[in-house]
């Protein structure tokens, strides 16, 4: 892709992300995250209606009648987006792949940060932390970032969440709002054993139709990826936004295809024809999304779905109005 092409890109992007970050989504993005704290601004005469506790005594007492306290909210935030570019994401069965849909998500909340006035910085991870930028301001930077989020070739292909959060904790020191964009993806579910056991058919051979899904499922030590999260929200607010593709929950039932994990590379020859095969793929799915949901709500974290064949916004703002009650 040439450089006039990316720009083409990234500026349809930032065309359909702006219509898209309308008032109601930049005034919830405002109201569910809040400043770092109430700096004193003035006294005046007291009215009615006024709290009592905001009272200055002082000044009152000199004055020979009541004065109040004005605080104004220290509104300037950093928002911090760390985005997943291990391989799995460039898997898409419908109009956007997963890192489209990453980029479009990462988009949307920059431009309501930037709307609020508040930075906005980046963390491209795979196995490794591949590429950063400090939080800024201007439409510029977030143009810079969406960019990024598209078009960066990252050397790694497999994920480690604990490695980007871990230098997400180092490099930023005051408390950041952060939004953690992944599929949560790492390991394939059904092994070449399991799937030879039900189709009698497993091997190395190269596809015979298109590739149509990367199997994966969470990290293998899911107490260590959840903790991390956790740890990290103690330090941080966090929101993590967890990508899927709809061939991830079910297949269809096209015949002999091919499967291929696209961060090890593995691939393995399966029958769709095989409904018991088809309900075990989704039964797989349905388990692997239970136990997420489970360990982000018993860590107390908050995160939304996804998919790459659903609008994503209405859960966005569900979100948003959720943590702006808590306040």
């Amino acid at each position: 892709m040439t450089p006039a092409d990316i720009i083409k890109k990234v500026r349809r992007l930032e065309i359909r992300t702006r219509h898209l970050v309308t008032d109601s989504v930049t005034g919830a993005y405002y109201s569910s995250f809040k400043g770092r704290g109430m700096d004193f601004e003035e006294v005046r005469e007291y009215a009615i209606g006024d709290d009592v506790r905001t009272i200055d005594w002082n000044v009152s007492a000199k004055m020979d009648r009541p004065f109040v306290k004005v605080f104004r909210e220290e509104r300037e935030l950093t928002l911090m987006l760390l985005v997943d570019l291990s391989a799995s994401g460039v898997f898409g069965s419908v109009d956007q792949s997963k890192r489209e849909r990453a980029a479009e998500i990462a988009s949307v909340i920059a431009f309501s940060a930037s709307q609020n006035n508040d930075k906005v910085g980046l963390i491209l991870y795979s196995e490794t932390v591949e590429h950063s930028i400090p939080p800024k301001k201007g439409r510029r930077h977030i143009l810079r970032l969406i960019r990024d989020i598209l078009f960066f070739e990252p050397r790694g292909t497999a994920t480690n969440h604990q490695t980007a959060l871990d230098y997400l904790n180092r490099v930023t020191k005051r408390k950041s709002v952060v939004f953690l964009i992944s599929d949560f993806l790492q390991s394939n579910p059904l092994t070449r054993r399991e799937v030879g056991e039900r189709t009698g058919k497993a091997s190395n051979a190269q596809p015979r139709r298109a590739q149509i899904a990367q199997h994966a499922s969470p990290a293998p030590d899911l107490v260590l990826l959840f903790t991390s999260l956790a740890l990290t929200h103690q330090r941080h607010d966090l929101v993590s936004i967890a990508l899927s593709d709809p061939r991830e929950h079910e297949l269809p039932e096209v015949g002999l295809i091919t499967l291929e994990d696209a961060e090890t590379g593995e691939m393995v020859e399966i029958d769709t024809a095989s409904r018991k095969l088809r309900e075990r793929y989704a039964q797989h799915a349905r388990e692997r999304k239970a136990a997420f949901q489970a360990a982000m709500r018993k860590k107390g974290l908050d995160w939304i779905e996804a998919r790459t064949d659903q609008p994503y916004l209405p859960a966005l703002r569900k979100l948003f109005a959720l943590r702006a009650s808590r306040h």
